[in-house]
């Protein structure tokens, strides 16, 4: 992967900080994307400049929105000749428990957009020239068991936006696998606060009654899969859908909290 230049949509904090980290340490290039921690952003991109010599820039804008989208990858291509890999981290994200009827249309279009309709402008933009490179990794971001389109309760919008993901990233693999272009997605555990940007080092002496393996899941847990989908040499993997959950119900979990 050295070399290659890899988008990470929210790229400033929690997973999508470490997986900056996993792909500079490799020796890939970072368009670090952000929508409001710019200060993070910046001290991030300096910093695995600094560790690893790769170049890293950091780029403002709102993925839920088409325009927005567009002038990222504009300034993108003023600085790289291409968007290797793309990964989709960035998805806005409702807390608070609402019932369908209960979510403003504001919120429902704020959702759709940026969890699934972001990675369609994003790669319309991208895959022409993953395309005339022969070569190209696009990675999405869902939840545990988003490929079976289960319900999540109070969770209508985020739920259905992956789900629906899971459906346009595995429709991605099987229109560019001829052109040497991959997508996947990770489906990320009950991985919360600080632990997204810990190593695994960090949770192995700590426990975790909740998850089966017994501890907290970290930010390094779902960098190192990220990473290794991105790398050359996993070109025969396509359009599969990967949990990394340490066995974990995260969809039960509304129920015991």
């Amino acid at each position: 992967m050295k070399g290659k230049t890899a988008l990470i949509t929210g790229g400033a904090s929690g997973i999508g900080r470490r997986t900056a980290a996993e792909l500079a340490e490799k020796g890939v290039n970072l368009i670090i994307n952000y929508r409001t921690s710019e200060e993070r952003a910046v001290a991030l991109a300096r910093q695995l400049t600094e560790t690893y010599g790769t170049k890293n820039i950091t780029l403002k804008g709102d993925i839920s929105k088409r325009d927005e989208c567009e002038n990222l990858i504009i300034e993108a291509f003023k600085v790289f000749d291409s968007v290797d890999i793309l990964i989709h981290n960035a998805g806005p994200y409702i807390h608070e428990r609402k019932k369908l009827t209960e979510y403003s249309f504001e919120e429902w279009d704020h959702l759709i957009h940026g969890n699934l309709s972001a990675v369609f402008y994003l790669s319309k933009f991208i895959i022409p020239k993953m395309r005339g490179n022969k070569w190209g990794r696009i990675i999405t971001i869902g939840f545990d068991r988003a490929e079976t389109a289960p319900g999540w309760i109070f969770r209508s919008a985020f739920a259905a936006a992956k789900t629906g993901l899971t459906s346009l990233t595995k429709t991605i693999a099987l229109e560019e696998a001829d052109n040497g272009i991959t997508a996947n997605m990770v489906c990320p555990g009950d991985i919360v606060g600080e632990w997204k940007e810990k190593d695994i080092e960090d949770a192995i002496n700590v426990a975790d009654s909740f998850t089966p393996v017994g501890r907290p899941g970290t930010g390094e847990d779902i960098a190192r899969v990220i990473s290794f989908l991105a790398d050359e040499k996993s070109s025969f993997i396509t359009g599969s859908i990967i949990s990394v959950t340490g066995g974990k119900d995260v969809l039960s979990k509304i129920y015991y909290e």
